[in-house]
């Protein structure tokens, strides 16, 4: 059996669980590496996995023997299928976050479970912390992302629209990846003081400043990288609230280490942006795996702890409403004593 449904039998057994219906795609995958319409069933006995016709070929391309997970064409499965999947179960868990009401009341229906367990996020807990493979994935990622920036860098020329470089950002990810990892963002001048701009027809200017935010997928994980720069030379203004940044952006990789709260670090980056006039508006940073946004979420709401090989980022930012805000991204591996930035373009001020 493969080692990450192991892992998830043996964790049922600690949580007296005796099946659990896995209904989050995203948690499929992670356990099977199955990326198709379906839902997984874990039985005393069997790792059962039920789709429909259009994805059966697929699957089984995708599983090997070691898997050992029967696949279902959902047409086949009987009435009295569903009520014999869970018929010894006395527990059988769920994914509360992730299923409607309307879905929770169809399981009990379908599978006559007497007790439906929530599972509290176990499977999403494991997940923060990744394996080899997930580490390599998410490596190539950043590497192209670091790639894609050194190339976007030459290709910008004032009188570029927003909408033109981002395109151009994702056809670059589209020919070496997966595709992108999260809509492309390209805010220029005024525009780069909203935090999740949506590139316009705004047309790059000489003395502009611009924000990049972009990652790109491999195997389905993610990479997440900001920069800003400039066209020409920045303001007096506009160096010092860069300076300011970058100094709390490494700041924080300093801080980044297994053991760390995530809510003490943000609360110094927080303090020392206070100091002087500004606010850290968002989470300083978040996780990276299969989703772009993932546990663990680091900002002073949340008293989680790192620990080693987590992949997370560190992203302070400050903005200013109709001005120019600045934001510095990397992506970053968490290890024993400190971490890894996967990101790796040029964080010094930049003029093209």
């Amino acid at each position: 059996m493969n080692s990450k449904l192991q892992w998830l039998r043996n964790k049922m057994s600690s949580l007296n669980l005796q099946g659990i219906i896995i209904s989050n795609p995203i948690n499929i995958k992670y356990l099977t590496n199955i990326d198709a319409e379906g839902t997984l069933i874990i039985t005393p006995k069997e790792n059962i996995y039920i789709t429909d016709g259009r994805y059966i070929e697929y699957v089984h391309s995708i599983l090997t023997l070691f898997d050992e997970i029967i696949v279902y064409n959902i047409n086949d499965v009987s009435k009295d299928d569903y009520e014999n999947f869970f018929m010894f179960c006395e527990n059988v868990g769920f994914e509360e976050h992730y299923i409607s009401f309307a879905t929770y009341k169809e399981y009990i229906r379908k599978f006559k479970i007497n007790n439906f367990v929530e599972t509290e996020y176990i499977i999403e807990k494991q997940r923060m912390i990744k394996d080899d493979e997930e580490l390599s994935n998410i490596i190539k990622a950043c590497n192209i992302t670091d790639e894609c920036f050194k190339y976007i860098l030459s290709y910008i020329k004032p009188g570029m629209t927003e909408k033109q470089i981002a395109k151009e950002i994702e056809d670059y990810y589209q020919e070496r990846t997966d595709g992108i990892s999260f809509d492309t963002i390209v805010a220029s001048g005024e525009n780069s003081s909203k935090p999740h701009a949506i590139p316009t027809n705004r047309k790059i200017k000489e003395q502009d400043i611009i924000t990049i935010d972009m990652g790109c997928k491999v195997n389905g994980y993610c990479s997440d990288m900001t920069r800003t720069f400039f066209v020409g030379q920045p303001t007096d203004e506009m160096k010092n609230v860069y300076k300011l940044v970058l100094n709390n952006q490494k700041f924080a990789l300093e801080q980044y280490k297994d053991g760390a709260s995530t809510r003490q670090i943000t609360k110094m980056i927080e303090n020392d942006f206070k100091l002087n006039g500004y606010n850290l508006i968002h989470s300083l940073g978040h996780g990276i795996g299969l989703e772009i946004h993932e546990p663990p979420y680091i900002s002073y709401k949340n008293d989680t702890f790192l620990k080693e090989n987590m992949i997370v980022t560190d992203e302070p930012g400050i903005y200013i409403p109709g001005k120019f805000g600045i934001r510095i991204e990397d992506t970053v591996q968490i290890t024993k004593f400190g971490c890894i930035s996967l990101t790796n373009s040029d964080k010094n001020i930049t003029t093209i």
